[in-house]
């Protein structure tokens, strides 16, 4: 019953889709390779940050060979603002292996690739392959629990299979469309935040949360664990026109240059004349930083930060956007 019902809603869909998608840079002049790199971009971050800095990354890296031969500082450089720069790092490294052993045709190929799970999978098999491999997210399962009036909650392993097993019996010939088309649905008319805009939706007539009424009733979330907050410090050690990076080791912003950052109230990591203090915050998924700036003149450039000038740090070193609060004291 489930699977007839979806499957009378996928010609909808799809006209729907091809009247009102968006023009996004990643549509136009698709290889697989394109699609990995926007499929990445695109996790856990919105499309309107994405356009524009797709664009440049492709400018700049527009095969994977020419990726797999750049410096891993380069392409931290070329994603910086985007956040979550382990994607970066892993599409550095699937660009080194589809430059050695061209781009897998399968999806266990694609899922084997690093960074890429279930729903990058789908979604880059789907749209760059050809095949009918669902690509399932909390917008498909936003749409799918309203459309089916289904009380299973979205955060259970359990269900994304169903309505991956489910939407995979009913894919059409146009499988790179299709899942398109669902991705457009959740975007922008049935919304994550506010109400579904039901008046513009092609399955208005079928789907059964809005029969009831109850749209905003779905999708059932599981309770979200709360954000862990840590108070902390942030040095710009300045000596002369050099300002102190240090590269991260474990843990968030792993790898990347920053200015150094200690516990709130712990030793600071040098000695000098305190020029300025602000406060700013940054939220991850998990973890919220509050800290507190501290513009600090010191005597001499100490070990074993990279000293680097205000210039250096804008073209050649990657600075998360933790710190970005922090960029108004390089002169």
């Amino acid at each position: 019953m489930c699977e007839e019902r979806l499957g009378q809603a996928v010609v909808p869909l799809l006209q729907w889709y091809r009247k009102n998608r968006r023009d996004l840079p990643w549509r136009t002049g698709r290889t697989p390779y394109s699609v990995l790199v926007s499929e990445l971009m695109l996790q856990q971050t919105r499309v309107e940050a994405v356009k524009e800095r797709y664009v440049s990354f492709m400018e700049k890296f527009p095969t994977a060979e020419s990726l797999a031969a750049a410096s891993e500082e380069e392409v931290m450089k070329a994603w910086e603002g985007l956040g979550y720069y382990s994607r970066a790092r892993n599409l550095h490294k699937s660009a080194k292996i589809i430059a050695a052993e061209g781009f897998p045709q399968t999806w266990v190929g694609v899922r084997a690739l690093p960074g890429v799970g279930d729903y990058t999978a789908g979604a880059i098999s789907s749209i760059a392959l050809g095949l009918p491999a669902p690509a399932v997210d909390g917008n498909v399962l936003r749409i799918l629990t309203r459309f089916f009036a289904d009380p299973r909650r979205i955060d259970d392993a359990n269900t994304k299979k169903y309505f991956s097993d489910l939407l995979s019996r009913v894919y059409p010939p146009e499988t790179g469309e299709f899942t398109e088309a669902l991705m457009e649905l959740g975007a922008i008319v049935c919304v994550p935040n506010g109400p579904p805009m039901c008046g513009a939706c092609p399955w208005s007539g079928l789907c059964k949360a809005h029969a009831e009424g109850r749209e905003e009733q779905f999708p059932v979330h599981g309770e979200k664990r709360a954000r862990k907050l840590e108070q902390l410090d942030v040095y710009v050690l300045r000596c002369g026109d050099r300002y102190a990076l240090e590269k991260r080791g474990k843990g968030l912003l792993a790898g990347l240059y920053g200015f150094p950052l200690v516990g709130h109230g712990e030793r600071p990591p040098a000695e000098g004349e305190l020029l300025e203090t602000k406060r700013a915050k940054h939220v991850f998924t998990h973890v919220e930083w509050h800290m507190e700036g501290r513009l600090v003149e010191v005597p001499q450039r100490l070990p074993p930060y990279l000293w680097a000038t205000a210039e250096e740090i804008e073209t050649a070193y990657a600075l998360p956007s933790a710190f970005k609060a922090f960029r108004v004291w390089l002169k």
